[in-house]
């Protein structure tokens, strides 16, 4: 076959797309290799390279086949993809359309598992920091289950048995399925918003990894991590263990035991009862016994059987401290005495006026104040003269400054 002129990069390119795109084989591949420049791109396509020791293949998956993926895809990741080979005009190459991807030697769920247990574990939702403890005695228990299964039978029993006082509360939740997840986060969100519980008891019955799953999921985990009532993770039998278990304030092996650990055993907590209200009797008794012992001991005393005899040797004992402290006060008081005339000594002999009584006056000038020199009062000022028995008014007539300054 020869085309009938020259072609078009376009053409050509054209051409072999549709060379490739009616070849059945090519249009249902599965290609093995493993996963190198991957992007998830914000549109939601998967944009990566498949390869092996010698070759590449450009591959896309394109958003309504990403999101149903159970896993992240990751570099270095060994994978199956299923698809189909077609060119892509505008570049000239052909490549992988991928619809589905399975990890090549290890299970889609494990990964996804795996994965999203690091996720929640780097943000701290694991950390028995956060746990919340378990109430003692809880009036209401909250189930979120199936009201069909096994597993809220046998919470049902279990806790009519050992605590018939408690409230069961259930919330008819699907477990399986691809709404399961939906389901389970709106019965804890049910519980948390009308604060209906005091626990709550989450899971269901024994199956395989697919029919647990549900409580692998991340809106499961996370509804679970945010709620304020304290939460039991029961899902599946003592072997199995889920992404809930590990964010519940606590895990139980089975839903038997999620009722054992709810509630409390009425005969456990009367033989608790009865042991306290023991110890509380004999705390009591020896109490008693105590204060009859002072009662007796007191009753025998002196004080009690001779109570004048007691008084008058109190009196006594108070005149005898009145005789040694009379003297005490006496001499104190001429010490202090003394102490009062010697001070009063020293403050008369540093008083200025004291010499006023060996003939000596003192000037005062109008405001007051003591006149020192002839330099402080001016002719026709007015004076007052303070003598040892009084004083005298006097107008100054003259100044005469001393010819020797002292």
């Amino acid at each position: 076959m020869r085309f009938p002129g020259p072609l078009t990069v376009t053409e050509l390119n054209q051409f072999i797309k549709d060379l490739i795109d009616v070849n059945p084989p090519l249009s249902d591949i599965y290609i093995k290799g493993e996963i190198s420049n991957f992007k998830a791109h914000s549109s939601g396509h998967f944009y990566f390279t498949l390869k092996d020791a010698d070759s590449a293949l450009k591959s896309v998956m394109f958003r309504s086949s990403a999101q149903k993926m159970e896993f992240m895809p990751e570099n270095g990741m060994k994978v199956i993809a299923h698809g189909r080979i077609s060119a892509f005009v505008r570049d000239g190459a052909y490549q992988l359309y991928a619809d589905s991807m399975e990890p090549d030697g290890v299970g889609a769920l494990y990964i996804a598992f795996e994965q999203l247990k690091r996720k929640l574990e780097s943000e701290g939702l694991f950390a028995d920091e956060r746990k919340k403890p378990l109430p003692k005695i809880p009036s209401v228990v909250g189930i979120v289950t199936s009201p069909t299964g096994a597993a809220v039978r046998d919470i049902i029993h279990i806790c009519r048995r050992r605590f018939p006082y408690a409230k069961l509360v259930l919330y008819p939740a699907l477990v399986q399925g691809p709404d399961a997840p939906a389901s389970v986060a709106a019965g804890i969100a049910y519980f948390n918003d009308t604060n209906s519980a005091d626990v709550l008891i989450v899971g269901r019955g024994g199956g395989s990894v697919e029919d647990l799953w549900a409580f692998n999921t991340e809106l499961v985990a996370r509804a679970a991590a945010a709620s304020k009532i304290p939460l039991i993770s029961a899902v599946g039998h003592e072997t199995d263990f889920t992404i809930c278990d590990f964010v519940a304030d606590r895990r139980a092996p089975t839903p038997s035991a999620a009722a054992e650990i709810a509630v409390p055993d009425t005969e456990e907590l009367k033989q608790k009862f009865l042991n306290i209200i023991s110890r509380e009797r004999a705390v009591l008794g020896r109490t008693l016994e105590g204060y009859r012992q002072r009662l007796l001991r007191s009753s025998t005393s002196r004080v009690l059987l001779s109570p004048m005899n007691t008084i008058e040797d109190r009196r006594m004992a108070v005149l005898s401290l009145t005789q040694r402290m009379d003297p005490a006060i006496q001499r104190e008081l001429e010490k202090r005495q003394g102490e009062l005339a010697a001070a009063s000594g020293k403050l008369s002999a540093l008083n200025p006026m004291a010499v006023l009584t060996r003939g000596f006056c003192a000037a005062f000038n109008g405001e007051g104040k003591i006149i020192k020199s002839v330099d402080h009062i001016r002719i026709g000022d007015e004076i007052a003269i303070q003598m040892a028995d009084g004083a005298a008014q006097a107008k100054v007539h003259s100044v005469r400054p001393s010819e020797k300054k002292v």
